[in-house]
């Protein structure tokens, strides 16, 4: 109670000396106050406040260097700047103002202005690890990861256990980890009629300034014949918040369709909505079947939410699929639980489209559970993911068997 009734006296002092052009009072007890204030979001009255104090108290730069925070945090740098400044000219000995000095120049995105600043505290202040930490910051800031990533490891040497900075490698490592290369496996268990399928995934993929290019050789055995498909799939960044989805594949196996293109836009929307539009085309000796396909997501904290609908036209009426599917995202986007639920088959996702005929109407539920992980150094990305499927079949109407699925995937990052 005191305390309110002191802010409140303070205010009412601070009215009447608003005419006046220097300070008169505790300096400590109104800087008290002022701070109060900031936190309070009441800024403007902080910052009146402080800057009346140094009419009377210039070189009280604790007093500046928070003046100048709150312009920072306000996103007034250049003001901001100026008052940092004054500080390190007089005093330059102050790692905190330098610390904050910095961090104005990396928020106001002008990363070059921050690793010169860098580059002079270190000189007071050698191997200090939140100034080097803040000098990586910049050089990744302009686009030179190699060098942040330097200066990290300089860090390290010193300080092994510095966590912010082992996590900052991480992210680097992972950053300039422009090669993957992949290995999946799984198999189809079936309750009756077919024996069990094997299905065999090798993957490279090569990131790059326009997006992600991957190329992958997909192996199927089954029915007593093994047969193997080879895929391109390229992911072009055409602005920001779009970006496209293009693939082509070809193959000579009964297994797989001869030829295989699609395309699909996804765009960014407001509320971390994202959409998506495209088709899929599969060409068979005879004839060619096309998918159209749309989907929606949600972003929300660590979840994100997916549905997705398949529709294939044909002569007896078009053929729908559709799933939802649900991600609870752990530390980043490569560590997350999934769960996903369907009904209906897509010509693009079936294992049983072994011909031209293939837009039918069947009877599909499937639900499948997936884990995926990453290793400490975050080089190795690992994936888990077993299903269950009731399903239709396409030879006997009307008659259904279960199909239990299982996968093991593998991916490599390096650089």
């Amino acid at each position: 109670m005191n305390k309110h009734i002191y802010l409140i006296l303070f205010l009412i002092s601070f009215s009447s000396l608003g005419q006046q052009k220097v300070f008169k009072g505790d300096p400590d007890r109104a800087f008290k106050v002022a701070r109060e204030l900031a936190f309070n979001k009441e800024r403007k009255k902080a910052q009146d406040t402080l800057l009346l104090i140094l009419t009377k108290y210039p070189n009280y730069h604790d007093i500046r260097s928070f003046l100048a925070s709150t312009y920072s945090w306000d996103g007034d740098y250049e003001k901001a700047k100026k008052e940092f400044t004054y500080i390190l000219k007089n005093n330059p000995n102050r790692l905190d103002t330098w610390e904050a000095a910095i961090k104005n120049e990396l928020w106001s995105k002008t990363p070059f202005k921050a690793l010169e600043m860098s580059n002079k505290a270190l000189k007071y202040f050698p191997k200090n690890p939140e100034i080097l930490y803040l000098k990586a910051s910049a050089e990744d800031g302009l686009d030179n990861p190699e060098e942040a990533l330097l200066t990290i490891e300089d860090i390290l040497q010193d300080h092994p256990n510095h966590e912010k900075t082992k996590a900052y490698k991480i992210n680097l490592i992972d950053k300039l980890s422009l090669n993957i290369i992949g290995l999946k496996s799984s198999v189809d268990i079936y309750s009756t009629v077919f024996n069990p399928m094997q299905f065999y995934l090798i993957k490279y993929v090569r990131q790059t300034k326009y997006g992600s290019i991957h190329s992958k050789v997909n192996i199927s055995r089954r029915f007593e014949s093994t047969g193997a498909q080879f895929e391109v799939d390229m992911y072009p960044r055409i602005t920001k918040g779009l970006y496209a989805y293009l693939n082509f594949g070809i193959s000579n196996s009964f297994l797989f369709p001869d030829i295989r293109y699609g395309a699909e836009l996804h765009k960014s929307l407001p509320l971390s909505l994202e959409a998506s539009l495209g088709f899929r085309s599969l060409k068979f000796s005879s004839s060619t079947t096309t998918i159209y396909t749309g989907s929606i997501g949600w972003y929300t904290g660590n979840n994100y939410w997916s549905f997705r609908t398949y529709v294939t036209p044909g002569d007896s009426g078009a053929s729908k699929s559709v799933a939802l599917t649900y991600r609870k995202y752990r530390r980043d986007a490569n560590n997350y639980l999934s769960a996903e639920a369907g009904m209906g088959i897509s010509p693009d996702e079936d294992r049983f489209n072994l011909s031209s005929n293939a837009t039918i109407n069947l009877n599909s539920q499937k639900f499948n559970l997936g884990y995926y992980f990453t290793s400490k150094n975050e080089k190795n990305l690992w994936g888990i993911q077993s299903g269950i499927s009731h399903q239709e079949i396409s030879f006997n109407p009307g008659s259904y068997f279960w199909i239990y699925s299982f996968s093991l995937s593998w991916d490599l990052k390096f650089r």
